[in-house]
């Protein structure tokens, strides 16, 4: 009973992140600078006051901004998000057409990242004090400081530079290509996963020192348990659990960044469609593909939630 008590309040508490997130979104936008009717009609010389009036009207911008809020939310929560002003197709299926190399080269960059961190955490506690642990140190701190796309810009460079026949610009469908299209999101998976795997690691590192120093760890030893029982099966145990979360936490990081890093590498995701629809002042596009990426970090987050719930037993008492 309690865990369903708590799986609901964090239910609830994802619809009202969900709406305040509409709501500031809509409302954002429009204070973009520049109308999209007069984007749309551009220097056309037929522009006349009636036409941008039924122009606005068509598409329903003529209508208080709260009204236009209210007729937005009630049809979204349908499943419909309006039709793009430029091409008239379903936002949903624009979104559905540049979604998968955003989700791909995200669920790699977070493979890469959290996969690299926790060997990484557990050899800088194991080696603290030394000279190694110092050098792995710096790297991470230099890793975070570093930004994605600067760090994609110098891999490109480096890799026409050694390897011009090597293709890293552009993106091939996994069912077309599954080797073309990993070998073009290796190098922006890696400089999207950089700071993820600085942060994760120094977290590891953290916890695991933690970890070791409390009286558990002291009992196993005291046992005869091998150090490696004490390290993998006692002490990094619990320092996955902060690290758990931290990876929920960073996921809307890499949905951030992955906007960034893949004008950099001109991979044809939400990054280029956000882009383009805020040029465009292409309104429910912009609103629906903005609200998607929020969704998707508020689904993975919940899932987090739900692990720390089962991984921590302390959270549900």
């Amino acid at each position: 009973m309690m865990l369903r008590r708590l799986i609901l309040a964090r239910l609830l508490d994802l619809a009202v992140v969900l709406v305040c997130v509409s709501i500031i979104v809509f409302f954002m936008i429009r204070l973009i600078p520049g109308d999209a009717v007069a984007i749309m009609l551009g220097a056309n010389t037929e522009v006349t006051p009636e036409r941008i009036a039924e122009l606005r009207a068509r598409i329903g911008l003529d209508q208080p901004i709260a009204v236009q809020y209210a007729g937005w939310v009630g049809k979204a929560l349908s499943g419909d998000f309006g039709t793009s002003l430029w091409t008239g197709r379903p936002v949903i299926q624009e979104i559905g057409a540049h979604v998968w190399p955003t989700l791909q080269l995200t669920v790699l960059s977070l493979i890469i990242g959290a996969g690299l961190a926790v060997p990484t955490g557990v050899l800088m506690a194991r080696l603290r004090g030394r000279f190694a642990d110092g050098a792995m140190r710096v790297v991470t701190v230099a890793g975070l400081t570093i930004p994605s796309f600067w760090l994609g810009i110098v891999m490109i460079l480096a890799l026409a530079t050694f390897a011009p026949s090597v293709q890293a610009l552009g993106y091939v469908p996994f069912s077309q290509d599954p080797l073309g299209n990993l070998t073009r999101l290796v190098l922006p998976a890696f400089a999207l996963a950089l700071p993820i795997l600085a942060n994760l690691s120094r977290l590891v590192r953290s916890a695991m020192l933690d970890s070791l120093g409390q009286d558990y760890i002291r009992t196993a030893r005291a046992k005869g348990a091998s150090e490696h029982a004490v390290l993998y099966k006692h002490a990094l145990r619990n320092a996955l659990i902060p690290f758990i979360t931290s990876v929920g936490i960073m996921t809307g990081y890499l949905l951030g960044g992955a906007i960034v890093v893949e004008q950099v590498f001109a991979i044809p995701g939400l990054g280029r469609l956000i882009l383009g629809a805020i040029a465009e002042r292409n309104y429910p596009l912009l609103q629906a593909t903005i609200l998607v990426v929020t969704c998707g970090f508020v689904v993975v987050n919940f899932v987090v939630d739900l692990l720390y719930l089962a991984i921590d037993p302390r959270v549900r008492a």
